[in-house]
């Protein structure tokens, strides 16, 4: 069942407001302004890039009918506060996967991603999490937002490394959808994020030289003051 056939039977109508994330993919976003209900963005978790339980709580209103939550990059979302905080304000709680999550190869991406946390050096490796897959492993940047993070990204890739933006904009940025907010977390996310190849068939001399990769400019950024 697709999402707006989801809410639809879940019970979400037209003027209704559902709580969405600002940081990720549209689609659900989407699906909500495709009922005639209003998406309502609420901030993420700086450490998850889930939503934020204390975010949504800041959100909701009496003309709030659900909330869906979307598990992101592998990790899950907090479903259990999310759903109490549902119960608590008599709403529908969904908590979704991301499109194109991969179930296969999870043990062998989580052996991946612990050989890079103990190794990456200058980024800020992912939290550690249990039931994380790491469908992607995505590092912040230090230094100065997005200039210094997509000029790090272009060095990678022109020692062949294959890394990519995760997310480009907030979702109240993106056409169709844009609303006058400014959530910090997602902001900084979007600013800061990039998502290194892993993959579940990689050779660990593969691995290897992506570590080298990062770590020779990884010294080179240093946080704002």
């Amino acid at each position: 069942m697709g999402t707006v056939e989801t809410l639809k039977s879940a019970g979400v109508r037209a003027g209704d407001e559902v709580v969405v994330p600002a940081y990720g993919n549209a689609e659900v976003a989407e699906a909500v302004v495709e009922l005639g209900a209003l998406p309502v963005f609420a901030d993420v978790d700086g450490e998850s890039y889930c939503l934020d339980p204390a975010a949504v709580s800041d959100v909701v209103t009496h003309r709030t009918a659900a909330v869906v939550a979307i598990h992101r990059f592998g990790r899950r979302a907090d479903d259990g506060w999310i759903r109490e905080l549902g119960q608590r304000h008599g709403l529908l709680v969904l908590v979704v996967d991301e499109p194109g999550a991969a179930s296969e190869g999870a043990e062998r991406r989580r052996a991946l991603a612990a050989y890079l946390d103990g190794r990456l050096k200058g980024v800020v490796t992912p939290e550690p999490a249990a039931g994380h897959t790491y469908e992607q492993y995505v590092v912040r940047v230090p230094g100065n937002g997005r200039p210094d993070r997509d000029a790090f990204a272009r060095a990678l890739r022109a020692k062949g490394v294959g890394c990519r933006i995760p997310v480009q904009a907030p979702v109240y940025r993106m056409p169709g959808l844009r609303r006058d907010v400014f959530l910090p977390q997602t902001e900084r996310a979007v600013d800061e994020t990039l998502a290194l190849p892993l993959r579940a068939g990689m050779e660990r001399r593969e691995v290897q030289r992506m570590v080298g990769a990062c770590n020779a400019l990884g010294g080179l950024l240093q946080p704002a003051m």
